[in-house]
């Protein structure tokens, strides 16, 4: 269920709608035109890797731009159409690529999509909260990241719909997860259990295991973190000195989840909270993306307190690259060391305990 169909949710007018769109084709236009005149070709990779990065950078950025600048309203409707389009597309993408099976569900009332593969058995469960900044996306815009995911992990995944700000904003998205959570621990059994995120996804995943902790709560047997929200105060160096490299725009919304949320509390950020109890972590992030100190301060605290923490820094990648340029070589690496990850985390392959990765490495399983 798309934000823009829930109840009590507000959306544009079809006239309006249009012009919104209009808009869009015009920033996204203007964001093509100016590439030529910022370096397309560098970068860690080949010119046409290169290229394709930051194409793919500046298109994302602007899209990020204009979405956030939209009164509420025209976002849903806007949010609402690339949900449908996602919806008749994806789907055929997942079963003739990854040969995955997505159907809709609830779990725990939460609606979601279900994705799983389709000649043979889960061998484990992952509960997966999508990235949008607590503000926006839907788990069918997800659906080519996780199908990939499903394929080389061999998972189950259920990617919460949950609800979304500035009509629900924080603690609602959190009860959902752990609504979620709850009945999937409950319908598990002996199953491994997972839990992971991306983004404002990430740190609603963070902010979940916390709320296990604190609850004693069963906590899930492994986390997996993509460019993390883990500190909404945004007061570390990377978040200026990265901004013009960046997808995410300079002036990151987060206002409304917080709604007077003090963006300090270790609910809302994981690096102020107790991180003793966290399961076994991969955390992984790009070295030009805004959260890098965050991501990379939450991980030395993990180590800090003797937990299994592996990461992975894409050397010149930006926010959610693996999501968001898949095809690149870093994208790529970090879904199989995913894999690797969650089959350690099942006791199909050992952790590298003597190994564990510095914050800028990754080295995140050893292969027996």
């Amino acid at each position: 269920m798309v934000m823009a169909d829930r109840e009590g949710v507000e959306t544009a007018s079809v006239p309006v709608t249009a012009v919104t769109l209009l808009g869009l084709a015009e920033q996204l236009t203007n964001s093509v035109l100016r590439l030529p005149f910022h370096r397309p070709f560098d970068g860690p990779a080949g010119p046409v890797t290169n290229l394709g990065q930051n194409f793919t950078r500046h298109i994302i950025r602007s899209f990020m731009g204009y979405s956030s600048s939209l009164p509420i309203e025209e976002f849903r409707s806007m949010e609402r159409l690339l949900d449908g389009l996602c919806k008749v597309v994806m789907p055929f993408w997942a079963r003739f690529r990854d040969e995955v099976d997505l159907h809709e569900g609830t779990v725990g009332g939460v609606p979601g999509l279900w994705f799983r593969p389709r000649h043979v058995e889960p061998r484990a469960t992952a509960l997966y909260l999508h990235g949008g900044g607590y503000i926006g996306t839907s788990p069918y815009m997800y659906a080519a990241f996780i199908a990939g995911l499903v394929k080389g992990s061999r998972c189950e995944v259920f990617v919460a719909d949950y609800r979304l700000a500035p009509e629900f904003p924080y603690p609602a998205g959190l009860h959902d997860a752990r609504d979620a959570w709850e009945v999937l621990c409950k319908e598990s059994g002996d199953r491994t259990l997972l839990v992971g995120g991306d983004s404002g996804g990430g740190g609603l995943a963070t902010s979940l295991v916390q709320l296990l902790h604190r609850t004693n709560g069963r906590k899930p047997d492994g986390l997996v973190l993509l460019s993390p929200e883990v500190d909404l105060d945004f007061g570390d160096q990377s978040v200026t000195d990265n901004a013009r490299f960046d997808i995410l725009p300079w002036n990151i919304p987060v206002t409304a989840y917080l709604k007077g949320v003090d963006p300090d509390d270790g609910l809302v950020s994981a690096v102020y909270s107790d991180v003793s109890g966290y399961p076994p972590t991969l955390v992984a992030w790009g070295s030009h993306e805004m959260f890098r100190d965050s991501c990379a301060r939450f991980a030395e605290a993990l180590e800090a307190e003797g937990i299994r923490t592996f990461t992975i820094e894409g050397e010149g990648m930006y926010h959610v690259y693996p999501i968001v340029v898949p095809w690149s070589a870093s994208g790529r690496t970090v879904v199989e060391e995913i894999a690797l990850f969650v089959a350690a985390c099942e006791g199909l392959l050992s952790f590298d305990e003597d190994a564990v990765s510095e914050p800028d490495l990754g080295n995140p399983v050893q292969r027996d």
